[in-house]
């Protein structure tokens, strides 16, 4: 289980985010052109992400607010999702489709993505990660506060939900 704390903004200036990510050590992953396809569940969300560089089955859970939210997540990398994606079309039933370009940065255990997203706009990611127990979930809320700040990242440009919320 992955333990992470992320915020979710408006981005209007995606080349500060870039500049300063890449001027405070981070690397630069690539870019992926990502369709996440999300089901109809009880609980959490459950969605299948195709891309060129992340492809996986990831279950999440995390409340729908505008400040830094705690999430629990459960992913299960894929190598062919064709039919894995039909498998849960049949027996969910699609909720909604995001198709984005993805800027994927690190800084040590904080990741970053610059998102195009098809139908709605340009936005951008801060999560903080713990993947084996090494960061409390202070250290995370602590770590993705920081990048807000850094980022100048105004509370009106927060989004409270997911980007399947927005298309659905």
């Amino acid at each position: 289980m992955i333990q992470n704390v992320e915020i979710k903004a408006m981005c209007a200036d995606p080349d500060h985010i870039r500049n300063f990510i890449m001027s405070n050590g981070g690397v630069f992953k690539g870019t992926d052109h990502q369709r996440d396809t999300y089901f109809n569940v009880p609980h959490g969300r459950l969605k299948l992400r195709d891309g060129h560089i992340e492809n996986a089955l990831i279950h999440y859970t995390r409340s729908d607010q505008k400040s830094p939210k705690a999430s629990s997540v459960l992913l299960y990398p894929t190598q062919d999702g064709q039919v894995l994606l039909e498998l849960l079309e049949r027996s969910l039933g699609v909720m909604a489709v995001v198709d984005k370009i993805r800027e994927i940065y690190f800084i040590g255990n904080v990741k970053f993505h610059i998102d195009s997203v098809k139908g709605l706009g340009d936005f951008m990611e801060i999560e903080a990660i713990d993947t084996d127990g090494s960061h409390t979930m202070l250290e995370l809320q602590q770590q993705c506060s920081h990048y807000f700040a850094a980022f100048a990242i105004r509370e009106e440009d927060l989004l409270t939900g997911s980007y399947s919320d927005m298309i659905a």
